[in-house]
């Protein structure tokens, strides 16, 4: 029976346990998107905490595909001495680490983006801060291609994987929405139409790291939005997927619009709380080949348990709670299975935008108080 501190593989990438901390905007990198030393110092710590496999912060692929200040970007060649600076310190620290790429599409603006956003459809809907310009079939392949690039420089720089973002509103998952695909040619339409852009971007990158080097995507499930992605859909979209041959599938739900449904809920204070992608993603895992990773809300180590042992996931994923506790992984493995100290308030993201970087403000004070 697999168990959550087990050694597992995907693809050839070896994972000393289950557990994967999943994407977030960290805020911590230069103007341009280049990484910085706080940010090595974030991934090292991650490292060395035992995490399976760290999946980087949202990383875009294209100057107009950036949406938040601090983001990552990878779009150049001219990083690659600080990626390299990066992945190394990961792997000295006994880790593992994708870069996830994506494209904010039409939920960036003009004053980041420079330039009137891209996305599928030129719709006002409340997701997107202002009307983008309807994407081109040329500019459509060009951001492909940036994928391509992206993936490119990923696993010449030492990334261990890539994973592709198709969840949470930005443009992969803006194809796949029905409420933000409102095209009338090959790319809009039905389902089969409306992952048309997701395939051809991953297909690209698949062609160019070679079937031995992991591929993987966060997938929203559904957007949780009235006229958005449906479960039906979302199901669709991964056994697509499954059956190109993608190496496994993080399945996440919601966008920054979707009320207390959206990616980060708060008020996690009890177990009942917790998991709230399962059984969306267990619907996900009966219809793929690949294995399943299951992010949203994992706090204590008995549901992260349940969900391998009696659900059948092959890892959890989570952010939050590594922010306040980067070593949380051992200190399960030593044992201690108290639940993890975060309380969901989203307050970690304050200071990524006032401070150049994220990082738990609930501790910060308790500290404070005890100093």
């Amino acid at each position: 029976m697999a168990t959550l501190f087990e050694e597992t593989a995907v693809n050839g990438m070896k994972m000393r346990n289950r557990l994967v901390r999943s994407a977030t905007w960290e805020g911590m990198c230069a103007k341009d998107g280049r990484p910085t030393e706080r940010l090595i110092r974030c991934y090292r710590d991650l490292a060395q905490g035992g995490i399976g496999l760290i999946i980087s912060g949202y990383t875009f692929v294209r100057p107009e595909g950036k949406q938040m200040p601090g983001k990552m970007g990878i779009y150049t060649d001219d990083f690659a001495e600080d990626f390299i600076k990066l992945t190394a310190a990961v792997h000295d620290a006994g880790g593992k680490i994708a870069v996830q790429l994506v494209h904010a599409g039409g939920q960036s603006d003009t004053k980041t983006a420079g330039r009137q956003p891209l996305a599928p459809s030129a719709v006002q809907v409340e997701q997107f801060p202002e009307v983008p310009a309807e994407l081109t079939r040329q500019e459509i392949r060009d951001i492909v291609e940036a994928f391509r690039e992206g993936a490119r420089r990923a696993k010449a720089w030492g990334f261990d994987a890539v994973q592709l973002h198709g969840a949470h509103g930005y443009l992969i998952s803006q194809f796949l929405s029905p409420l933000t695909n409102r095209r009338t040619d090959e790319y809009g339409g039905g389902i089969d139409n409306r992952c048309r852009f997701l395939l051809e971007v991953y297909r690209k990158v698949r062609e160019t790291v070679g079937a031995g080097y992991p591929v993987l995507i966060k997938l929203n499930a559904a957007d949780n939005l009235k006229g958005g992605l449906e479960l039906a859909d979302g199901i669709y979209a991964a056994k697509q997927l499954s059956d190109a041959g993608i190496d496994a599938i993080e399945v996440s739900s919601g966008t920054p619009v979707s009320g207390e449904e959206s990616p980060a809920r708060g008020k996690i204070n009890k177990p009942g709380m917790e998991a709230y992608n399962l059984e969306v993603a267990r619907r996900i895992k009966a219809s793929v080949r690949c294995p399943v990773m299951v992010v949203g809300g994992f706090r204590s180590y008995e549901v992260a348990e349940r969900a391998i042992k009696d659900v059948g996931m092959d890892y959890i994923a989570m952010a939050r709670p590594l922010i306040r506790e980067p070593d949380l992984p051992d200190r399960w493995l030593r044992g201690d299975r108290g639940a993890a100290r975060c309380i969901s308030c989203n307050g970690c993201f304050r200071p990524g935008l006032r401070e150049g970087g994220i990082y738990c403000v609930t501790e910060k004070k308790e500290r404070e108080k005890t100093a």
